[in-house]
């Protein structure tokens, strides 16, 4: 018989990117002699990550059931982007959303801790808006 415990330790990484990136977990426990892990993902993005996880935890995960639906009335969180040497909100609007002309979409979504679009330091944490 599975051990709760212990799978959940196993896939401790998964459970913890699913909550942070707001899927709203309804089931973690054992079915089947196999980890359970049923929630709704804000968005396909998200529950492609929570993928890449449970992969990267143990690829052929044979313990692990994983039914993650898509619910787009659940806030996601915003993307965290740390900054690196070199980087100006052009450089990274570029990065993600193709455009360095959306830079003003990071700036605004910053105000907080920005007061000039040119004026971001190596290393500050800022959010990406979908």
């Amino acid at each position: 018989m599975a051990d709760l415990e212990q799978l959940k330790a196993k896939y401790q990484s998964v459970i913890e990117l699913a909550m942070a990136r707001g899927v709203h977990l309804t089931n973690v426990h054992i079915e089947n002699d196999k980890l359970l892990i049923r929630g709704a993902a804000p968005n396909q993005d998200v529950k492609n990550e929570v993928w890449n996880q449970i992969k990267a935890v143990d690829a052929s995960y044979p313990d692990l059931t994983a039914d993650i639906g898509i619910d787009p009335s659940l806030p996601a969180p915003p993307r965290i982007y740390e900054v690196a040497p070199g980087d100006n909100l052009s450089r990274i609007a570029k990065k993600f959303y193709g455009d360095p002309n959306k830079f003003r979409k990071i700036f605004d979504a910053n105000k907080d801790q920005l007061s000039d679009p040119d004026k971001i330091k190596v290393g500050q944490k800022l959010r990406i808006p979908e």
